[in-house]
This record gives C-alpha cells, structure tokens and sequence, in this order.
C-alpha cells in the first residue's frame, strides 16, 4: 500500500511517519503535505492507498481539502486533536479516526481496518461535516457498515435494532434487515439522546414507530410494522411512563 501525511505540525506528522515505519514496513509513504493548498497539490500528482488528514490546517480544514478534490479515492483515516463530539461525529458517520497524540495500537488498527475497508459513500463524509459543524443538533443519518456495503440509512426510517450476540440486525420501514458488525449495547449509546429506548437487553426500539403497549403475554410493544418486542420485567413500569410522555 501507498500512503500520504497531511498535517500542519511537523512533530506530529515526524511521529506518524516513524509509527507507519516501524508497524507497517510494507506501506510506502510517497509523500507528506502541511496545508490544505500544498495537500491539494500532492494529492493531484499522487493518488495513495491511504490517506491521513488532519482535520484543522493552517489555511483550512481536510474536508476544504476533499471538496477540492471531490473523485479522491484513498481511503482516509481522519487525525484529529478534538474528542467530545468529534468522537460522536465519527461514530455516525462509521469513519476512522485517530486522536492526537496518536496511540501506536490505535493506529494498527485504523490501517488494517482500512486495508479490509469497502468504497466510501460521499454522504458518509457529508455525515461527518454535519456533525461536527453543529455539535448540538442531533444528527439525521447514519452510516452503517455491513460486509458487503456501506449503507447511509435516515435514523428516522430506523423502527428497531434487535442484538444477535456481538452484532446487531437494523430493522428499517422499509422491510430492509441490515446486519452490523457491532453490539447493540454501542448504538444505544449512540441513539441515547435521539427517539430510542431499550425495552430489553436484546432489543431497542425508536420510539416514533411504536403503535401500543399490550399488557397481556408478560407485557410487549407492537411496533407499526406488525412486529412484537418484549418489554423486560424491570421495565415494564419505565415502559409506561415513556409513552405517556411521548
């Protein structure tokens, strides 16, 4: 693999390129850039494997950088000195990400999750850019890896997320399953300020799809799919007092 290194300040970009050195022998480092205008120049005489962007340069951002070069086709792993809702942006979005200073373990995998990685959608950095532009408006999309695809799905459109040991199945208004590499227990973190709620350690629902609440058969929600979703003993009671406040 070829690699390229964006990043306005030396020591940081010195210390990546020693890291890649020592941990990934095999990849070519063909070149490093300091702004936005000297990426933009490497960028349309090289087109690496991989790409690290920091996302704050001198004379703009990376995604200043990507607009300029729109048909860019390196997979990018984002270096970033922000966390809080950095972190949450990239989570949406399903993009890599490394926080500064880089730990070296973290760097090993980001690469070799980007040597398995399928072609990007334009909207998953769209996601990104959203998020991290207006860190306290919820974000509307999602993007979710499967083996075969990367999907960008409407959090909206998502009526439940059902856990199937360490992964989880999306369950859309449209009759679409998509099956995620990740737990349950991750997305609930992640939808924990949005219309969802975790009836059971095995399902979670968004909320705007929940037709009723029948007490008979130990307690379930009828979902306005016609699906059923248990509600755990201990929640019966929280259960209720959410759809009165919905």
């Amino acid at each position: 693999m070829t690699a390229i290194l964006i990043d306005d300040m030396p020591q940081a970009l010195q210390v990546l390129q020693s890291d890649l050195n020592d941990l990934f022998p095999d990849i070519q480092i063909i070149g490093t850039a300091d702004s936005v205008v000297s990426g933009a120049k490497l960028l349309r005489q090289e087109q690496p494997d991989l790409l690290f962007l920091d996302i704050m340069l001198g004379d703009g951002t990376g995604f200043d950088l990507l607009e300029i070069l729109p048909n860019i086709t390196s997979k990018i792993i984002f270096v970033t000195a922000y966390e809080e809702h950095a972190i949450r942006a990239f989570r949406f979005a399903a993009i890599d990400y490394l926080l500064k200073p880089i730990n070296p373990d973290d760097l090993k995998d980001a690469v070799l999750r980007a040597r398995q990685q399928i072609a990007r959608p334009a909207e998953s950095i769209d996601i990104l850019k959203a998020t991290m532009k207006s860190p306290d408006t919820l974000p509307t999309r999602i993007t979710l890896h499967t083996q075969e695809r990367i999907a960008v799905v409407n959090i909206d459109d998502i009526i439940r997320c059902e856990s199937d040991g360490n992964n989880t199945i999306f369950i859309l208004d449209s009759g679409e399953k998509i099956f995620v590499t990740k737990t349950l227990k991750q997305f609930a973190t992640l939808f924990e300020q949005h219309t969802f709620y975790r009836t059971h350690q095995s399902h979670l629902v968004n909320t705007k799809h929940i037709q009723e609440y029948v007490r008979k058969e130990g307690g379930y929600l009828k979902m306005k799919n016609g699906d059923d979703i248990p509600v755990a003993v201990r929640k019966k009671a929280e259960v209720v007092a959410m759809l009165d406040n919905l």
